[in-house]
């Protein structure tokens, strides 16, 4: 079974899972690997502080597991 990211893991959570993630996240301007609340904050915080929809984000996210 491929993985799933959720809305409530932290970014650093969701940054292991994959190299490609980081893209995806710099697509929406989510360059939080080096922010300090990478291992705090979860994608749905980051989202709605940078009023995104965390729907959209994880769609994308996810589809890197099904190729």
């Amino acid at each position: 079974m491929a993985p799933k990211i959720t809305k409530d893991m932290t970014f650093y959570q969701i940054l292991q899972m994959s190299p490609s993630v980081s893209k995806v996240l710099g697509k929406y301007n989510l360059d939080c690997g080096e922010c300090l609340g990478a291992t705090t904050e979860s994608l749905a915080q980051g989202a709605r502080a940078h009023g995104l929809d965390v729907e959209e984000i994880l769609v994308e996210l996810n589809n890197i597991f099904e190729e």
